[in-house]
């Protein structure tokens, strides 16, 4: 069966929210897998386990609680937002798999535009090398296989994040995603502890000089998270 994929545009955070729990709450085996594209007006999310200290001063910009998984982040304006809606159990993996394959995702995404997105070890989400963010050199604090209880702390040197995973599991389909940083005001992260890390640096797309649209990195996006969750 193949994913929905719906360009939403510029919508409403809470109201999206909404009909992600809507959707996911009413859907049966049968209901399609979605995947919903857009971008919001400025605000900070904080997520269930988040710690209120980690954001620093909000000033005038809205902070909603919200029910995925992670810290606080900033959803603004020249941000690709991806909601896949799936229903694991049909898609046959597992959550971890699931975050995995999110990443990948963003990492060839990445790739058609010449950049080199890393995972770091114990911190969803994807990095890129600042000094050199074309780079194929691998990173010594890139995730190796290790047992669960030897977790080790991230290590974001050299580093900036440009895309931001949280997600939700209910009745095991998912909700919530990934958000991409092409080109925005990058200035409200300076206003929290993004994810939580004190001084973790943000970037979009435009400060590494990659000059695209929201509309093509939407597109490249869309299409490699339908390829990479297919079943």
């Amino acid at each position: 069966m193949a994913i929905d994929i719906r360009t939403l545009g510029r919508a409403d955070y809470s109201a999206t929210v909404q009909a992600m729990q809507d959707y996911t709450a009413s859907r049966t085996p049968e209901s399609p897998d979605a995947l919903w594209i857009c971008e919001h007006a400025p605000l900070y999310t904080q997520g269930i386990a988040g710690k209120s200290d980690h954001l620093l001063h909000p000033g005038d910009i809205p902070v909603l609680a919200t029910n995925r998984g992670g810290q606080v982040t900033f959803h603004g304006p020249g941000q690709v937002v991806a909601y896949p809606l799936i229903d694991l159990q049909r898609a046959g993996y597992f959550v971890k798999e699931y975050v995995h394959r999110v990443e990948e995702a963003v990492i060839r995404t990445l790739a058609h535009f010449g950049v080199t997105g890393h995972r770091v070890a114990g911190a969803p989400g994807i990095y890129v090398r600042l000094d050199d963010p074309h780079s194929h050199a691998m990173l010594p604090q890139r995730p190796q296989k290790r047992t669960d209880s030897d977790v080790p702390t991230p290590d974001f040197e050299g580093l900036g994040k440009i895309a931001a995973l949280g997600i939700k599991v209910s009745r095991h389909c998912t909700y919530h995603g990934v958000a991409l940083n092409v080109s925005m005001d990058l200035e409200p992260y300076e206003r929290i502890n993004p994810c939580g890390y004190a001084g973790l640096k943000t970037v979009d797309l435009s400060t590494i000089g990659v000059h695209t649209t929201w509309e093509e990195a939407a597109q490249v996006l869309g299409q490699q998270l339908s390829i990479r969750l297919a079943p």
